[in-house]
């Protein structure tokens, strides 16, 4: 930019005549004269009016710890009667988000994600699954006990329908008679399955 001017000034040339030998467009030539003294901000966010200025954010935050106990929601409507800032609930929510100062409900840290506890030996965990097999186009119930720990099959049995509380604590009984016990019992449903491609063709 300097160039251009300081020579079309000294030879009185057109500045479009330079622009022509110095090989660029004139359209980037005029953006470089608009940005001419800025600092480059490739990719940068173009401040906007409806963004919160920082003594905005200061005050929400400073109301959110003189009112603790109240909701996002509520503060905002208490700082607006009180003539503190106009904003909206998401901008509250956002600011005290950002901040760290929103908590969940439940203090309880979640367990999610963190898996099953799996039993240290035998026996001390059962799963009763029950799973559909399709026998030569007929659904029959699949019943079965796993052992939790060595994924042993302790008893299984096909049946032409879904087997009730009452018959699973009858076969429950029945294997505790035979000398297996489980302290821990859990119910599980399965997807259905095709007798020919998970246990062969049974027609």
């Amino acid at each position: 930019m300097d160039f251009v001017r300081r020579w079309s000034e000294n030879t009185e040339i057109g500045a479009g005549r330079f622009i022509e030998w110095l090989d660029i467009t004139a359209s980037k030539f005029y953006d470089w004269r608009e940005r001419y003294g800025k600092v480059n901000e490739h990719n940068g966010w173009v401040p906007r009016d409806l963004w919160l200025e920082d003594w905005e954010k200061q005050a929400i935050i400073g109301f959110h710890l003189k009112n603790p106990l109240q909701g996002y929601r509520r503060l905002t409507f208490m700082m607006l009667d009180a003539g503190i800032v106009a904003v909206s609930p998401s901008s509250v929510w956002r600011v005290l988000s950002q901040a760290g100062l929103l908590s969940k409900w439940n203090g309880k840290p979640s367990k999610k994600g963190t898996g099953f506890a799996q039993p240290l030996a035998a026996h001390q965990h059962w799963h009763i699954d029950v799973s559909y097999l399709n026998i030569g186009g007929t659904f029959y119930y699949l019943f079965s006990i796993l052992d939790g720990f060595s994924r042993y099959i302790v008893n299984w049995d096909i049946r032409p329908r879904r087997p009730s509380r009452s018959s699973c604590s009858e076969r429950r009984r029945s294997i505790r008679k035979r000398g297996l016990a489980s302290s821990r019992t859990t119910a599980t449903s399965s997807s259905p399955r095709t007798s020919k491609s998970s246990f062969g063709s049974r027609e």
